[in-house]
């Protein structure tokens, strides 16, 4: 988050974009600042309990409440392919619950993974929203700047403190860095691009479009760390792609 702040801030400084109307600004930055560290933290928790292949899954079916909001909100008209979408990713939701298993600790973790899932799906769909308004109404850069430096300040109250004692903690430190880094310069150029794509076209199709970059990380998951992938979670990954399609028409 720090990574993505500060490049905002040099590309702010070096283009001198306009930061457009002043109070929506803020307000914005604060709501998508909040809801996107949310939908992060929440997410990550839920990997510790579920597989990566019914999480991913699960979450990027907030583009069913992208969708219903631009309809309701901007009044994009819903065909009859969204319609059938949004009855797939409802379909591809209740099969990927079902499709964990049910014995023991590993039903308490499912439930648990779930929860967190429920939280993060929610506030990533309003973070989406938020994004929507900004790439209308302020500037690009101003808002990555704003909501970057909010969640980053945000996220240092929530994390734990380093166990001094850990003698493998420069290590640690080390490897976070690292990761931030490479993360933070991905998610910046990512998110730029995201929201140049909402300033030019509608919410649900921009949204339906990038929601498809979970396939890559669920093959990833997958051949990385060798999740098993079952019939239900198989059929789930597929009525969740076969959503994401449609949603897009």
């Amino acid at each position: 988050m720090t990574t993505v702040a500060v490049l905002s801030y040099i590309f702010w400084a070096y283009l001198k974009e306009p930061i457009g109307n002043l109070p929506a600004l803020i307000i914005l930055s604060i709501v998508n600042s909040l809801t996107f560290l949310a939908a992060t933290m929440s997410f990550i928790e839920a990997l510790k309990f579920i597989p990566a292949t019914t999480a991913y899954s699960v979450v990027r079916l907030n583009l069913v409440i992208v969708t219903i909001f631009s309809f309701a909100w901007f009044h994009d008209r819903l065909s009859v392919y969204q319609i059938c979408g949004i009855a797939f990713a409802l379909s591809a939701m209740m099969i990927l619950t079902k499709g964990v298993n049910q014995s023991g600790t590993q039903r308490e973790h499912s439930k648990k993974g779930f929860s967190f899932l429920i939280i993060s799906l929610f506030s990533s769909a309003i973070a989406a929203i938020s994004s929507k308004y900004a790439a209308i109404y302020v500037g690009k850069l101003s808002f990555l700047a704003f909501v970057y430096s909010i969640a980053a300040l945000s996220s240092v109250t929530l994390s734990k403190r380093p166990d001094i004692g850990d003698t493998r903690q420069s290590d640690k430190t080390a490897l976070t860095i690292i990761i931030g880094v490479s993360m933070g310069i991905l998610n910046f150029v990512g998110y730029y691009a995201f929201l140049l794509a909402l300033s030019k076209g509608p919410l649900a199709l921009v949204a339906s479009i990038t929601g498809m970059h979970f396939v890559i990380s669920v093959i990833l998951s997958v051949l990385i760390y060798r999740e098993s992938l079952t019939a239900a979670r198989i059929l789930g990954f597929l009525l969740t792609i076969i959503s994401i399609i449609l949603l897009r028409f």
